[in-house]
């Protein structure tokens, strides 16, 4: 059953076509994703279909007593408003007046924010995006609309809505750039593209490959029009003349076909790693405290970063991450403990909120003040260069900031932090108002990048693609590091948080010969029996080093696999799983090697 129609959907902002002609719709129990590069927009057609905003052509077609509930990227709230205010905006009604209070008081204990009273404006930028949750999903609706809805959401609460999403037995219409989140989610795919919306059946993996069969069929369409239009030309240059209906008729659909525009390939964020050297001293945190009132956020932590680290650092909204990124950059100094950054240590810093763009500058004027050249590694090139490369054609090169989407902007900005050539980039929550595309390429860019890369981030995809350890804080000021990404890190949880903190398995952590087993069980000492192995045991212990270096092998194979497959989300999926086995298995073999060489080494000690 269709519930909403858009037909020719035109809209300009700030001399932009957005939209052009565009058509969409929505049918009962769809969940539909909104892709598209940041500009290109996808939040006013979300606020089009909310009713929020109005087409500068074409119209909205809703079915009779729809409700639509909008969720804003920045939601906004009623000055001295509480919590219960805020959720209960707009929810109350004669039919439900009774029992709306009741199941907005259980929400705030489900989404585990603060009492019903406290004032909203005292809150952190995650405990209002569960607020806003909370308000758009309280009350029944025919359709959610939603607008970056993961940002500022810890991992727990983004695991909380995609699970509550999947349940909704409404449709769905977001933005999101959470791959994981809008793979799990989504029914279907639309994208903005030159103000054309394009639509595909699926998940975001099949939507990867029905993009890259169309992008293949429109280049095979313009190479046969290109190759006819020749022939065409060579009958003209001939000395044709439009004598008869039929030769002007012919003339005409040539000089149709010059007209016609060859497809535009999607633009991408070209980036080559800039870094400046580094020495021996890196940044060394020592027995580092911070606390705020009686609330302690980091508790005798000490770390040294490698030359080329990748820390991801997870943690529940407010636990400290954020906190402990600014103590590495010296923008808060630590209770106690030392910081040491070393001489030729340069970072660069993209904070969550982002600095304060003058909105009068233009985007060049903004790029420029950090340096007019930058040198890459294929050489000198202008401001203006690597602007194109971000995707900032002439056109925004000399928009002005404040006409720029909130997307664009954060763009802007990070294209500034990295030309300023850091040694150690300082992400935090770096995935927030960035789209897919520009985050696929930033990933990129850090597999190449030679410096030190730590970022905070709730985005589980991300984390996955860039992390090699992750450093997790786990409350009362514990930060515990666990090695691999994002869904390595979620493996060991479980095994590892139940034991004391200074246990074997946890000392493993921070010292792998720790994790070497203890004395062999098997041992009987005394003279009554040697020890030998078993038939099994010999013969794993003369096949154990080929295996190893087989798994070994098959990982560093996966890993070049990764690299190359970093825009196919749905092969990267399945590689990303089959590294996650090969490595456990790995893991496996290596203990089983400790264990037959120790009890190899006692047999012939026994023997002699």
């Amino acid at each position: 059953m269709n519930l909403l129609t858009a037909e020719h959907l035109t809209k300009v902002f700030t001399q932009r076509k957005l939209l052009d002609n565009a058509d969409f719709s929505i049918n009962e129990g769809e969940k539909i994703g909104v892709i598209g590069i940041n500009g290109t927009g996808k939040s006013t057609l979300l606020r089009i279909i909310a009713g929020l905003e109005m087409p500068d052509e074409g119209q909205v077609v809703r079915g009779r007593n729809l409700t639509i509930r909008y969720l804003p990227q920045s939601p906004v709230f009623q000055k001295n408003d509480t919590v219960l205010d805020a959720i209960l905006h707009d929810n109350v009604n004669s039919l439900n007046e009774w029992s709306i209070e009741s199941e907005a008081l259980a929400a705030i204990n489900r989404l585990g924010l603060p009492g019903a009273s406290e004032k909203v404006e005292h809150l952190s930028g995650g405990q209002r995006k569960r607020i806003a949750l909370a308000n758009a999903v309280l009350a029944p609706v025919d359709i959610l609309v939603l607008d970056e809805p993961t940002n500022h959401l810890d991992s727990e609460m983004a695991q909380w809505l995609e699970d509550y999403l999947n349940d909704f037995r409404g449709a769905i219409v977001m933005v999101t750039h959470d791959r994981y989140f809008l793979d799990s989610i989504a029914t279907r795919i639309i994208e903005i593209d030159k103000g054309n919306i394009y639509s595909y059946p699926g998940s975001y993996a099949e939507y990867l490959a029905l993009k890259s069969e169309r992008q293949n069929m429109e280049v095979a369409s313009e190479r046969k029009r290109q190759s006819l239009l020749r022939t065409e030309l060579a009958w003209l240059a001939r000395g044709a003349r439009a004598r008869s209906t039929k030769q002007k008729a012919h003339i005409d659909r040539i000089r149709a076909m010059q007209v016609v525009q060859a497809p535009c390939e999607d633009a991408k964020i070209q980036i080559s790693s800039v870094s400046s050297r580094m020495g021996r001293t890196t940044i060394e945190l020592s027995d580092i405290c911070k606390a705020y009132g009686n609330r302690c956020l980091i508790d005798h932590y000490t770390y040294i970063f490698l030359r080329d680290d990748r820390i991801g650092i997870t943690g529940p909204n407010g636990c400290g991450k954020s906190t402990l990124l600014k103590i590495i950059n010296g923008i808060v100094p630590p209770d106690s403990g030392t910081v040491t950054i070393g001489q030729t240590i340069r970072i660069g810093y993209f904070s969550q909120e982002s600095e304060e763009l003058d909105g009068s500058l233009t985007a060049i004027e903004y790029i420029r003040e950090s340096g007019e050249y930058i040198r890459t590694s294929d050489g000198r090139i202008s401001a203006s260069q690597m602007m194109e490369r971000f995707l900032f054609d002439k056109t925004l090169q000399w928009s002005k900031i404040e006409k720029l989407s909130g997307g664009e902007k954060r763009r802007l900005h990070l294209l500034r932090v990295l030309m300023t050539e850091p040694n150690v980039l300082i992400f935090d929550e770096p995935t927030n108002d960035l789209d897919i595309q520009t985050l696929e390429i930033l990933e990129e860019y850090l597999d190449h990048f030679d410096g030190i890369v730590i970022t905070v981030s709730h985005d589980r995809y991300f984390l996955d693609r860039i992390a090699r350890r992750i450093f997790a804080f786990e409350g009362d000021g514990t930060i515990r590091q666990y090695e691999g990404g994002y869904s390595d890190y979620l493996n060991a949880r479980p095994a590892l948080s139940v034991s004391d903190p200074s246990s074997a398995s946890s000392a493993a952590i921070r010292d792998p010969e720790a994790a070497a087993p203890a004395n062999d069980s098997r041992q009987t000492w005394g003279g009554v029996k040697k020890l030998k192995f078993t038939y099994k045991e010999q013969k794993e212990f003369e096949t154990i080093d080929s295996e190893i270096a087989s798994l070994e092998d098959r990982l560093l194979e996966l890993e070049q696999e990764i690299n190359a497959a970093s825009s196919d989300y749905g092969k990267l999926n399945r590689l990303m799983q089959e590294k996650e086995t090969v490595s456990a298995q790995l893991d496996e073999k290596m203990e089983r090697w400790v264990y037959l060489n120790e009890l190899n080494d006692k047999i012939l000690a026994d023997s002699n």
